[in-house]
């Protein structure tokens, strides 16, 4: 294989990259774990800044005198934040590199926590959770993107998944943290601050880390720059599957230079992306209208509202982080042996059955105990089917169906639709559940359940068991 010559593509062998084993030596295997590790530092700051809103907003609401609707800004800035970090930071991975562009990313989350600890009045803390938003969006974008992009195909799924059990173990982290701030510092003003500063440390990991790790190869290959690609799956494969798969992408990558994909006019006029990007739509909008983040979110509130007393409430509420931690295990597993599309079926039919049950729990029984504990016990059950199959499902099937030269760009544009639409739910859930109560607010999210569910039945295709050069193949070929 000659790879001397960056501008020009290796000549084809005999292997392809997607029937040969993965006989990487221990030393390739350590790489990679590494590199998913620190990449995944992302994700853990995803889940942490998500999440420590669940227990910081009531102290918070004391001290800056949130009303309703700035409670619900302080909220959802952060999602608005997203929304224009998720295409903003697709854009720049394309165009930069996503090892480039996590590093700015880095900076971002350091910047925005440390602006929300210090903020001294409503109009910061919005201003500082939309920062943070801007870095959480680039990285639910960047993070899966780079780690499907560096690893080999039949492991792709647990490592892109690996992300989504970073994303739940920062927000348990959170939820854990809260809970012990709140009771070493009690009632004491500001305690707030305190929970939301930890989140500053995972910042500077993330920074140090990647400034040793390696770019994109698929990324490297898009923009010819075939010998440097080479070179890095060489640290994360065996020589022979190095040159298999390095023969794969760069013949893809040709391909699709002459095909001039990678903007909004080929999303727009080009008939196979354009379908894709309908199934992109329809996959971030199902993953949100479950009503998720209004458990992520406003958790405590719900428990309060059922029957706890508010630091039990806040303690309870720990169930629910580690409840999605182990979920995501299950689903690290199952990713590995049963196929995307009747993952993402089964956890719509489980959520949607656990909303129902929760706006029965809340209309049917009395406040007290034992409200309390079934609206706790279905919050659980609700978090097992969402963490164990379809977050994990969303975020991995968003990684994989665009082609390569717009891959960020497309899961970009995506998630725009994903955190508009979590945005959305995340400002109106106060005050719907103000003015029509807990059980009307979770009714509607199980009308949404069954749209979803019809979705994902008739549209969304199946991505498990390919490289992304043969699923961006057989995607072409179906849509075209």
């Amino acid at each position: 294989m000659d790879v001397r010559d960056d501008a020009t593509p290796p000549r084809a062998t005999t292997n392809t990259a997607s029937t040969l084993v993965d006989d990487a030596p221990p030393a390739v295997s350590r790489r990679l774990r590494l590199i998913t590790i620190i990449a995944t530092f992302g994700g853990l700051l995803f889940g942490y800044d998500t999440g420590v809103i669940n227990g910081a907003l009531p102290y918070m609401t004391d001290d800056l005198g949130l009303t309703p609707f700035t409670e619900g800004m302080v909220t959802s800035s952060l999602l608005l934040g997203a929304a224009l970090g998720a295409v903003v930071g697709g854009r720049l991975s394309d165009a930069r590199g996503r090892r480039r562009n996590i590093l700015l990313l880095a900076v971002l989350f350091f910047i925005g926590a440390l602006g929300c600890t210090l903020a001294p009045t409503t109009a910061v803390m919005v201003v500082a959770r939309f920062v943070l938003g801007l870095a959480v969006g680039g990285a639910s974008v960047t993070v899966p993107v780079y780690l499907a992009e560096i690893s080999p195909a039949e492991r792709r799924g647990a490592l892109v998944t690996r992300n989504e059990l970073m994303i739940v173990s920062g927000q348990l982290l959170a939820f854990t943290s809260n809970a012990i701030i709140a009771d070493v510092g009690g009632e004491s003003g500001g305690v707030w601050r305190y929970m939301l500063v930890i989140a500053t440390i995972p910042a500077v990991v993330l920074w140090f880390g990647m400034l040793v790790m390696p770019e994109s190869p698929r990324w490297l290959a898009s923009k010819g720059r075939f010998n440097e690609a080479f070179e890095v799956l060489k640290q994360v494969r065996s020589q022979q599957r190095a040159e298999a798969e390095l023969s794969e992408v760069s013949a893809l990558a040709v391909k699709d230079d002459q095909a001039k994909l990678g903007g909004w006019h080929d999303m727009r006029s080009t008939p196979w992306v354009r379908r894709l990007m309908f199934i992109g739509f329809g996959i971030a909008i199902v993953q949100q209208i479950t009503g998720v983040n209004t458990i992520m979110y406003y958790g405590t509130q719900i428990l309060t509202d059922a029957g706890f007393a508010a630091d039990s409430a806040l303690t309870a509420n720990i169930a629910n982080g580690v409840i999605s931690v182990l979920a995501t295990f299950v689903g690290i597993w199952l990713l590995g042996r049963v196929n995307r599309r009747p993952m993402l079926m089964t956890g719509q039919i489980g959520t949607t059955s656990a909303l129902l049950m929760i706006g029965i729990f809340s209309l049917a029984l009395p406040s007290g105990d034992v409200r309390a504990y079934a609206v706790l016990a279905m919050t659980v059950t609700f978090l097992a089917f969402q963490q164990g199959a379809i977050s994990p499902v969303t975020w991995l099937m968003l990684s994989e169906i665009f082609p390569m030269r717009m891959r960020a760009f497309g899961m970009g544009v995506a998630a725009v639709v994903l955190w508009l639409t979590n945005f959305a739910i995340g400002l109106v859930f106060p005050s719907l559940v103000s003015g029509i109560g807990i059980s009307a607010t979770f009714f509607l999210f199980v009308v949404a359940g069954v749209f979803s569910i019809t979705f994902v039945k008739l549209y969304v295709p199946e991505t498990r068991g390919r490289t992304l050069e043969n699923l961006e193949t057989e995607l072409r070929a179906r849509y075209s």
